[in-house]
């Protein structure tokens, strides 16, 4: 297979795909048709709109995401963990000539039941390129991986960023508050609460008290929620771990918000580096691709 394909990031809200031209990246299309936002297009005239013009040689596709959820294109079965991150160039999903989805992660047993779709392929350039014991994806859904080697072990999903979402936007702690300004001293401040009490659900209700009694500017609330959120998320998921998320930690996600997981990640004395999910993404289509060409 030659060194020309076409990589997609087909969400529940987004669409990004990427053309390469002997393995670089040379254009580059987005389109707010995710999964949950076709409208009345279907998938197939949504991916020949994305790739016009891109597919004239016959460039292979490799998708992932929400696209081969059940409400996706087609339902792309899980690899069942534990599962080495290789077994997912193995297990692709044809939907078209020369088009696959790369299959989703799932634990499935007492004591935990979890899904991750699109996360897995990040999770496959993360490993490539920065081996760890634990890889954590923060975001909307937090990830959190536990590694053997090549092998996913177990994942957990922390719902972080939903949580902070709600309480800020259709809660008491948030109503009547001004444009909130990104504040590191509040962060920090909500952090220590968040890593060293375990009273997670006491403390939010004095979100809202330490501004109404004037120990917080109100301007800063989001952020001490955050740091209060982050913190307990870090403080639960090395407990959960033990001593294997203490060893070294990669963190998968944008610049601002993978600092605000490295600094939580120190206090918790947990070394940890950082890949951007985009790059993360793209290095894990190209393994993918390398698969398929052998």
């Amino acid at each position: 297979m030659k060194g020309d394909y076409i990589a997609i990031d087909w969400g529940s809200t987004n669409l990004r795909a990427w053309l390469y031209r002997d393995g670089v990246a040379t254009e580059y299309r987005h389109s707010a048709s995710g999964i949950t936002r076709l409208g009345n297009q279907t998938p197939q005239q949504v991916f020949d709109d994305i790739t016009r013009g891109w597919r004239d040689s016959g460039n292979p596709v490799v998708m992932a995401g929400m696209v081969g959820s059940n409400a996706g294109w087609i339902s792309v079965p899980y690899l069942s963990c534990p599962t080495r991150l290789d077994d997912l160039a193995i297990h692709l999903t044809p939907v078209d000539d020369a088009v696959w989805i790369v299959p989703g992660l799932s634990v499935n047993r007492d004591g935990n039941c979890n899904v991750m779709r699109g996360e897995e392929t990040q999770l496959l350039g993360a490993w490539r390129e920065m081996p760890a014991s634990v890889f954590i994806m923060p975001g909307t859904h937090s990830k959190w991986v536990l590694m053997k080697g090549d092998s996913v072990q177990d994942f957990r999903t922390v719902m972080t960023g939903e949580l902070h979402y709600l309480l800020m936007n259709h809660s008491l702690i948030g109503s009547g508050l001004p444009k909130q300004i990104p504040d590191e001293s509040a962060f920090t401040r909500g952090l220590h609460l968040g890593l060293n009490d375990a009273a997670v659900l006491v403390r939010l209700f004095e979100v809202r008290a330490a501004h109404v009694l004037g120990k917080l500017p109100r301007e800063y609330v989001s952020d001490w929620l955050s740091g209060i959120l982050i913190g307990a998320e870090v403080a639960e998921m090395k407990s959960l771990y033990d001593n294997g998320v203490t060893d070294k930690a990669t963190v998968i996600a944008n610049p601002e918000l993978a600092k605000r997981y490295v600094i939580a990640l120190k206090q918790a004395g947990i070394p940890s580096e950082v890949m951007e999910g985009e790059y993360a993404f793209q290095t894990g289509i190209r393994s993918i691709i390398h698969e398929l060409a052998r």
